[in-house]
């Protein structure tokens, strides 16, 4: 069990607004507040658990439908910042035929207004369980920045630290700068999540097996591999499970990752760490379902399962 003192689940990253697509010809959408971070966060208090954000939002329309979310989602924000200038970063979502997203179109007016370092508050991490953050912002020097002070704020706070992958290519420089960024931080995790394909990328590996044994360098204690509807496999105290999903009807992929990731942590901020194999199993089973679920509607927050429906979950065999 984590220390009774850790009141939340501290994320750190941008707010987006995502604008997806009503249908696969990708000609009309719909505005949501988005973002990998603010999913993970919003997901979280949906099903149960408190979660805190450390963003930045502006003093514009776009900005205010940003907090009047998060608010209305629970999400505590005292440790987040207003900057006037800041502009929200929109991004439009596409659908292909197959109901997956394509991330489209960027528009982001002030990339260099981000969280500094500065403004990152001790008491957050003394009162937190787990610091988990993605590497979607780390193509900006400052975030970048940020970042690596607010992990030695997580270490020396002992604070548990997890880290979604969350590749953008499309943010990037070049994949080498992005690999070698997302490099440097993979020491200090305690708790990881990738897609199989981001696996291939960080190890420059073709198959999970070599993958994993490519990050075993790293003593990273729960790393999860997410192969879409096939399921997950967890890697737990140098053995590899996998673990299914479940049979869905398929409308949008958006924020499945993301509800996965709420699953998790919820569970580790509720309970500590797995201390078996067999106990990781069943936070990810569960964090499968509320992926899957989350698949079955359309959007990403709006999507994501609430506290209620957890109890339709299958329970893990």
């Amino acid at each position: 069990m984590l220390e009774p003192t850790r009141e939340f689940i501290l994320i750190y990253g941008d707010a987006f607004v995502d604008y997806i697509a009503n249908d696969t010809t990708n000609t009309s959408f719909t505005k949501f507040l988005g973002g990998t971070t603010i999913n993970v966060a919003a997901g979280i208090s949906r099903i149960g658990a408190p979660s805190a954000i450390i963003t930045v939002t502006g003093d514009d329309e776009t900005s205010q439908f940003v907090r009047n979310e998060l608010a209305r989602e629970g999400v505590n924000t005292e440790f987040s910042k207003i900057i006037p200038e800041k502009r929200v970063t929109g991004v439009e979502v596409h659908l292909t035929t197959n109901r997956d997203r394509i991330f489209t179109n960027y528009s982001d007016e002030t990339p260099d207004i981000q969280v500094e370092p500065m403004h990152l508050v001790d008491d957050a991490f003394k009162r937190a369980s787990v610091f988990n953050f993605c590497s979607n912002t780390m193509f900006q020097k400052t975030a970048l920045e940020t970042t690596k002070v607010a992990v030695k704020k997580a270490i020396a706070h002992d604070c548990l630290i997890a880290m979604d992958a969350n590749i953008r290519p499309l943010r990037w420089e070049s994949p080498q700068q992005c690999l070698a960024t997302i490099s440097e931080f993979l020491p200090y995790v305690n708790v990881m999540k990738l897609a199989d394909e981001e696996l291939f990328f960080i190890t420059q590996t073709k198959t999970i097996e070599d993958g994993v044994a490519a990050l075993e360098k790293y003593n990273i204690t729960m790393l999860m591999v997410t192969v879409g509807a096939e399921g997950a496999y967890i890697v737990f105290d140098g053995q590899m499970k996998h673990v299914p999903s479940i049979e869905i009807t398929c409308v949008d992929t958006t924020g499945a990752g993301d509800a996965f990731m709420s699953g998790m942590l919820r569970s580790i901020h509720q309970n500590g760490l797995p201390k078996t194999i067999d106990e990781a199993y069943d936070y990810v089973y569960f964090s499968n379902q509320l992926g899957a679920l989350t698949a079955t509607r359309a959007g990403a927050i709006t999507a994501m399962p609430h506290l209620h429906e957890i109890d339709q979950l299958i329970k893990p065999k």
